[in-house]
């Protein structure tokens, strides 16, 4: 695989809590590159109420996915923003027919794959807490609040997601294993899909910075 010449667009997958957005966090500070995240641009539009956030809204009030159209149009945009930088794409994307939408317009060239064990997702998620309006994550025993219940920098109280609950995180996890598995093939099947195994993020990161730095030698 060779990316030199050219910048480099990069995607990265993982299963719900497998520490994707702390990974994605560090590689974007440590290699200066441009973070798209599709549920914070999402969320954006929600909230400025955009005539997108609220076509996003409807389907997310009755339970349902973003359509596979809506979501292509969408991203497809929003990565012309950034086409003079490299990328990181996050959260895009979920299907095998997003996937292949995405490779005609934007090929990406590497794709992370993020593999932690369930049992050790459901376990992190259990002892996982929110601050609600700032959307702050604590997880007891790895990033401990300073004041048990309490957001560090408001004071104000923490709370745990319904769907943090044990028998919803297997729920979600068996779905993501499911939509997701057909979107990996995809890129395996490109030759340029690299899976990162390990069970907490600090022992994923020298895997993931020891492969990107090879790479980064080469652009």
């Amino acid at each position: 695989m060779s990316v030199k010449n050219k910048l480099l667009k990069a995607l990265i997958l993982g299963a719900p809590a497998s520490g994707k957005g702390t990974i994605s966090s560090r590689i974007v500070k440590k290699y200066n590159i441009a973070h798209v995240s599709s549920g914070d641009k999402l969320r954006d539009h929600i909230e400025k109420q955009t005539d997108l956030g609220k076509t996003v809204k409807t389907f997310l009030n009755e339970g349902k996915l973003v359509p596979d159209d809506v979501m292509i149009k969408f991203m497809v945009t929003e990565l012309k923003k950034v086409e003079d930088q490299p990328w990181l794409l996050d959260g895009f994307p979920r299907t095998v027919g997003q996937a292949d939408a995405l490779w005609k317009v934007q090929p990406v060239d590497v794709v992370l794959n993020l593999v932690v064990p369930f049992e050790v997702i459901i376990d992190r998620v259990k002892n996982r807490w929110v601050h609600l309006p700032s959307g702050r994550v604590y997880n007891i025993g790895f990033n401990t609040p300073k004041v048990k219940g309490k957001d560090d920098i408001t004071d104000e109280a923490l709370v745990q997601r319904p769907d943090d609950k044990p028998e919803a995180v297997q729920k979600r996890l068996e779905i993501y294993e499911s939509v997701t598995r057909p979107v990996i093939e995809f890129y395996t099947a490109k030759g340029i899909l690299k899976e990162f195994h390990g069970r907490t993020s600090d022992e994923i990161w020298p895997k993931v910075t020891a492969y990107l730095d090879a790479i980064f030698a080469k652009v």
